[in-house]
């Protein structure tokens, strides 16, 4: 029988600004630890720490602008855009442009601080 998700679980995020973090699916609002699907709206000049994270994340870019930092080089992924960063890649997001940006994120296995593996400090 499908499953209405009425609303998201607000998530606490990591980074030096505020950010919104609304879980759909995964971990937090449906127990689910195959997938997590989550919005997020970042603020301008919000920067994450560096992570090696045990899981594929799929973003698309809804407004804005999410910059995308990898051991190669930066991508500025722009809203109707979408980024593949695959499981053990290093990656840092940031939103460096005054609007922010606002975006879909899947992970898959599901999004865990405990997978993640940020970088210290």
């Amino acid at each position: 029988m499908p499953m209405l998700i009425a609303k998201p679980t607000r998530i606490a995020a990591a980074g030096n600004k505020p950010k919104l973090i609304d879980e759909f699916v995964g971990r937090v609002n449906t127990n689910t630890t195959s997938v997590s699907i989550a919005k997020m709206h970042s603020t301008a000049g919000w920067i994450e720490p560096g992570q090696k994270p045990e899981f594929d994340e799929f973003t698309l870019v809804l407004r804005g602008m999410l910059r995308v930092e990898s051991t190669d080089s930066p991508l500025d992924v722009r809203a109707g855009q979408a980024v593949l960063v695959r499981a053990g890649e290093w990656v840092r997001y940031s939103t460096p442009e005054p609007d922010g940006a606002e975006y879909l994120a899947v992970c898959l296995p599901a999004f865990s601080p405990d997978i993640v593996h940020r970088d210290p400090g």
